[in-house]
């Protein structure tokens, strides 16, 4: 499966932002965004004061997205493409097909300090469905499904130490959390105010609409 694997702190930087990449490492003192380093974007000719086009930020708008939820191009176009064939806004379409993807729900969920840790979850295996294993992160959830643990994967010191560390989380009003059995349930699809993404949607709208 094709993903980013470089600096994802030198994202944050250029940015200028903190998008929360890494995870708790985002919350300490370590934070390339907070941590007293150079007040300017990485790279050579950085500090160069440059006017960014209508179309730059557009595109930065995308980039930004694809980096916050770990999609590449062509399938975060795809999920464009489904979100222009949905009623209603486009661009809140687009945020809540996000939202809803397997590795994002079990971020949210707090069975991972990071999309990319939850991407790897799913992948080797230790997240179900509905009670059956799930392997793909860009799965589409619904309403009323069912994400937990494997009763196997439960065993692992990695999720005994998570248990624990559950008990002082929050997750979104749009899911529910059940610490004993290590398992989540969606609740409803988030609506915009419950997603705290901090990008503006209709600039990836504009963007792919020129």
């Amino acid at each position: 499966m094709a993903r980013y694997t470089g600096p994802v702190c030198k994202i944050c930087r250029r940015e200028g932002l903190k998008m929360f990449l890494k995870g708790d490492r985002c919350f300490t003192p370590k934070c390339a965004v907070e941590a007293n380093r150079k007040p300017y974007p990485p790279g050579q000719h950085s500090q160069r004061r440059r006017k960014v086009s209508e179309f730059g930020v557009q595109l930065r708008e995308k980039n930004k997205a694809r980096f916050v939820y770990g999609v590449l191009e062509r399938q975060f176009r795809r999920h464009f493409a489904e979100a222009e064939r949905r009623a209603g806004s486009t661009g809140e379409n687009l945020l809540r097909l996000l939202e809803m993807r397997l590795d994002n729900v079990v971020f949210r969920l707090g069975f991972a300090e990071s999309r990319a840790q939850a991407r790897q979850l799913v992948t080797h295996g230790h997240i179900t469905v509905n009670g059956r294993k799930a392997s793909i992160p860009s799965m589409e959830m619904k309403p009323g499904e069912v994400i937990g643990v494997r009763p196997r994967s439960r065993q692992m010191e990695y999720f005994k130490t998570l248990a624990e560390l559950l008990k002082h989380r929050r997750v979104p009003e749009w899911l529910s959390l059940d610490i004993g059995n290590m398992s989540g349930r969606i609740l409803s699809a988030p609506s915009r105010s419950e997603i705290d993404a901090n990008l503006q949607e209709q600039l990836i709208v504009e963007f792919y609409s020129r």
